[in-house]
């Protein structure tokens, strides 16, 4: 595969990657009503999924030291595809979190944005920016293609069967990807240092974990919001197809912004839409609210991933990328958890997460202000 192929063939894999982990979301009421499972269940399934995925990002990045990033994304691909094979056959509650927590939580620490970011950065270097934005295009058309197959299916084949069939597509990516990427000729085999230290970078790893806080409780519980709200599921599920072209658009366009303005520019442009997005979540009510918010922060909220891992692997050295990007993402995905918990628990107590949109756009603003250039400080006068 020719270098400049690389990005597409990343773009592929975090289209299965995030499809399947983002389509949940669209799974979660039927399921409850199919599978007689509680939303209680699915919400704390989410949760600890995303908790095993953030815990196993350093294991994930010492791997991507010593095998390399083809191998390492081959199997976490494979892992999140049978998950979905294995959520057709469950029967217990138990067995349904087990598998959407262990087969999907790490499937998908495997095969996400360290493992892709770390592919890329090794092949263009300090240049990946462009590249990693068109690569996060997958996670849009992910986002895109899963929710919408996913309520096509339901009525036609049902529930069970619709997690098959989208495992069996996820498989079938897999190999393709498998024979197509070459090898990875910077892993190295048994390093002995360990991953270089994010040194000046610790207002932006705090963005991202506010950041992560808020993505993942937005894009996995708007579905049920607003089936809560009179909403159908399939109208809840055309939501995330809605916030999924959105992001496409923005990520399309960061690919060519990035050539004339830095990210730290588009990061802050972002997070003032997205801030925008999330008033209108808290105060105005209505359908079309629920639409725009949909497109609003689905445009601001996806490009964020690219454009902070093109901050944080400035300079990194591409044989040690594995390990010196996991504790992003360790911090990306426990404050997803943390996140997805604390929504659970105020909707468990308000009825709604109108509650917690508020705080994200605390976060937001956070977030905004944290990738902001810092001031330089006045000498002292004598």
């Amino acid at each position: 595969m020719r270098k400049e192929h690389v990005a597409w063939a990343g773009l592929a894999a975090m289209t299965v990657s995030f499809g399947l982990n983002f389509s949940m979301g669209v799974f979660f009421t039927p399921t409850a009503a199919s599978y007689g499972v509680s939303t209680t269940a699915l919400a704390v399934a989410a949760a600890l999924s995303t908790l095993l995925t953030g815990l196993a990002q350093r294991p994930i990045g010492g791997l991507l030291d010593r095998v390399g990033a083809r191998a390492v994304l081959a199997g976490g691909l494979a892992l999140i595809s049978t998950s979905y094979l294995a959520l057709a056959a469950v029967r217990e509650t138990w067995q349904f979190v087990l598998a959407y927590m262990v087969l999907g939580g790490l499937g998908f620490a495997a095969s996400s944005s360290l493992t892709v970011t770390t592919l890329i950065g090794r092949v263009h270097g300090d240049r990946a920016g462009p590249s990693l934005a068109r690569a996060a295009l997958g996670i849009n058309l992910g986002q895109l293609l899963g929710p919408w197959a996913a309520t096509a299916l339901f009525g036609p084949i049902g529930v069970r069967a619709t997690y098959a069939v989208l495992g069996a597509a996820g498989l079938a990516v897999t190999l393709a990807l498998r024979l197509l990427l070459p090898a990875d000729t910077a892993a190295v085999k048994a390093p002995a240092r360990g991953g270089e230290p994010l040194r000046g970078r610790g207002r932006v790893l705090v963005s991202f974990g506010l950041h992560a806080a808020t993505l993942y409780v937005v894009i996995l519980m708007l579905p049920k919001h607003a089936v809560e709200a009179g909403w159908s599921v399939a109208g809840g599920g055309r939501l995330v197809a809605v916030a999924a072209v959105a992001a496409g658009l923005t990520s399309a366009a960061a690919v060519r912004l990035l050539r004339r303005y830095p990210p730290e520019t588009l990061l802050r442009v972002l997070y003032a839409v997205r801030g925008t997005a999330l008033l209108i979540a808290v105060a105005v009510p209505g359908r079309w609210a629920l639409i725009a918010v949909a497109a609003l922060f689905g445009a601001s909220s996806f490009p964020v991933i690219p454009l902070t891992m093109a901050v944080l692997s400035r300079g990194l050295d591409p044989a040690r990328m594995g390990r010196s990007l996991a504790p992003a993402w360790v911090i990306h995905q426990l404050s997803a958890a943390a996140g997805l918990g604390v929504a659970t628990l105020i909707h468990a107590s308000t009825g709604g997460y109108r509650g917690y949109f508020a705080l994200t756009l605390a976060f937001t603003v956070a977030a905004a202000l944290l990738v902001a250039p810092a001031r330089p400080r006045r000498p002292l006068p004598a």
